[in-house]
C-alpha cells in the first residue's frame, strides 16, 4: 500500500471509530433509528479499514510455488469483502431497523444529543473525505471522479472515497429524518431516515463489489500505460513489429506484460540481448511493469479473402 493510500485509510479508521462510539451513545439516549443505523454503519466502516490493512499486509508475501505471480490481488479480494460487509452490516441492518421502526414508531428523545453527535460526525467525516480526495487527486489526473472510481487500480482509495461519501450523505439523511421527527413528533420520519441510509449503502456496496470483481477477474493496464509500452516497443531499433500485446494487473502496482514481437535479428545471442534491453526500457518508462514476457515470432499477415 502506497503512503497516500495508507494516510487515507488511517484517517478513515480513526474517524469512524470515534464516530461509532459517539453514535451509540446518542442512540442510547435518544432511541433514534437513524442514529442506530448510522452507528452500525460506522462500526462496519471501522472494520473495513482493518480489512484493507489486512489485505495490504498479506499482499506483500513473496511468490510461492503455488502462487508464482505473488499475492498482489489480495488487496482486491479484501476490498471485495469490504463491499459485502458494507452491504450486510450497513445496508441490510439499516433497512431492517427502518422497517421495524415504521411498524413500531418510537419518538426521538433528547434530540439535542442526536444533533450534537450528528454535527460532530459530519465534521469528522468531512476531514476523512478531504484526506481521501487529496490523496486520490494525483492518481485521478484529469479524469472525472466517476471515471476514477471505475478505472482506478488502487482499491483502498476507491473504498475510502465511496465509504466517506456514503457516510457523509447518510449523515445528512439522518439529520433530515431526526429533524422532521422532532418537529412533527412522529417517529416514522426517523425510520424513513434509516431506510434512506440502507438504500444508499446498498447502492455503494453494489458499485464497490462490481469494480472489485472486475479487478479480481483481471483488468488490463490503463490505455495510457498500454500506449507507453507500445510506444517503447515501436521506438526500439531491435523491434521490427509488435504482433500483439497483452497486459494484466497482478496487483495495484504490479503489471504483467506479454507481447509477441518480431525482432530484427536471427542470432540467438543477439536476440537474448535485445529482449533484455527492450524489457529494461519498458520498466524504465512504466515502473509498474514488473513481469515482462516477450515472445519472438515472425509476422504472418492474414491471407486476403478470395472470391468463391
Amino acid at each position: 500500500m502506497r503512503e497516500g493510500s495508507r494516510r487515507a485509510v488511517v484517517a478513515a479508521l480513526f474517524a469512524n471509530f470515534g464516530i461509532a462510539a459517539a453514535k451509540f451513545l446518542a442512540f442510547a439516549v435518544t432511541g433514534s433509528a437513524s442514529l442506530l443505523a448510522e452507528a452500525i454503519h460506522s462500526v462496519a466502516d471501522t472494520g473495513n479499514q482493518g480489512l484493507l490493512f489486512l489485505g495490504a499486509r498479506r499482499a506483500q508475501r513473496p511468490p510461492t510455488a503455488a502462487h508464482p505471480f505473488g499475492y498482489g490481488r489480495e488487496r482486491f479480494f479484501w476490498a471485495f469483502v469490504v463491499a459485502l460487509v458494507l452491504f450486510s452490516m450497513g445496508s441490510v441492518f439499516a433497512l431492517v431497523e427502518g422497517v421495524d421502526k415504521v411498524l413500531h414508531p418510537h419518538k426521538v428523545e433528547d434530540a439535542e444529543w442526536a444533533f450534537a453527535v450528528l454535527g460532530l460526525s459530519i465534521g469528522l467525516e468531512t476531514l476523512s473525505l478531504r484526506t481521501a480526495v487529496r490523496e486520490s487527486a494525483v492518481a485521478r489526473g484529469a479524469s472525472s471522479w466517476w471515471d476514477f472510481v471505475r478505472h482506478a487500480k488502487t482499491p483502498e482509495l476507491v473504498v475510502v472515497l465511496l465509504e466517506d461519501t456514503g457516510a457523509l450523505t447518510g449523515l445528512f439523511f439522518a439529520v433530515i429524518g431526526v429533524t422532521v421527527a422532532v418537529t412533527t413528533g412522529d417517529g416514522i420520519y426517523d425510520a424513513t431516515g434509516s431506510l434512506a441510509i440502507g438504500v444508499l449503502l446498498g447502492l455503494i456496496a453494489h458499485v464497490l463489489a462490481r469494480e472489485m470483481k472486475s479487478l479480481l477477474i483481471g483488468e488490463a493496464a490503463s490505455p495510457a500505460e498500454e500506449g507507453q509500452i507500445r510506444a517503447v516497443l515501436d521506438d526500439c531499433p531491435e523491434v521490427k513489429r509488435v504482433i500483439h500485446l497483452r497486459t494484466q494487473h497482478l496487483g495495484p502496482e504490479e503489471l504483467l506484460v506479454a507481447a509477441k514481437v518480431e525482432f530484427a535479428t536471427d542470432s540467438v545471442a543477439e536476440l537474448a540481448d535485445a529482449i533484455d534491453r527492450v524489457e529494461a526500457r519498458i520498466r524504465s518508462r512504466v515502473p509498474t511493469a514488473r513481469l515482462i514476457y516477450l515472445e519472438p515470432d515472425v509476422y504472418r499477415p492474414e491471407p486476403a479473402p478470395t472470391d468463391s
